[in-house]
């Protein structure tokens, strides 16, 4: 069954976007070349494109062994039906602070993932409220698992979501 709905004069459905990324293959060279920390460091100051960043508008900004801060800037193609910020918004920009905020400890040639996530959403995000920052820290880092968590803020400080996460280390890779 098809539909059509009308629009005010003047106004369009239709939005286009374009995305820069720089190549993950490259980057994942380096990032086993080189110490956790010594990477992300190189991330920032290269002003890496990493392809989940870019596409979600999110940037790794500040990282030390076991903190990290994203910005994240939602745009409307991340809305859902309703308005909001889409729940699955949150989870990949905490996932990668979670993750971020591991991957700060890992020496040269060692790696993780993620394997379990756990995300709690406590207010909902509507256009033009302003940038996130996003902030992950490491609770606990093993031989073979590590924990950390992650929330994100507005410019205030007021939470909008909270998550956790334990990841495996792999390694060396």
């Amino acid at each position: 069954m098809t539909s059509t709905h009308d629009q005010p004069s003047g106004q369009t459905r239709a939005r286009t976007r374009e995305t820069t990324i720089d190549d993950p293959q490259e980057m994942g060279r380096l990032a086993r070349e080189l110490p956790g920390i010594d990477f992300l460091r190189a991330v920032i100051e290269q002003q890496f494109r990493v392809p989940i960043g870019a596409t979600l508008d999110f940037r790794l900004s500040e990282v030390e062994p076991g903190r990290c801060l994203f910005i994240a800037e939602p745009s409307e193609f991340m809305f859902n039906a309703i308005g909001t910020l889409h729940g699955g918004y949150y989870a990949a920009v905490l996932d990668a602070a979670l993750g971020v905020a591991v991957h700060s400890e890992l020496p040269q040639g060692v790696g993780y993932t993620t394997l379990e996530l756990k995300v709690n959403i406590v207010r909902p995000y509507t256009l033009g409220a302003g940038p996130l920052r996003v902030e992950g820290r490491v609770l606990h880092s093993g031989r073979r698992t590590a924990v950390s968590e992650a929330s994100v803020l507005d410019r205030n400080g007021k939470l909008y979501a909270h998550a956790t996460s334990t990841c495996l280390i792999i390694g060396p890779v």
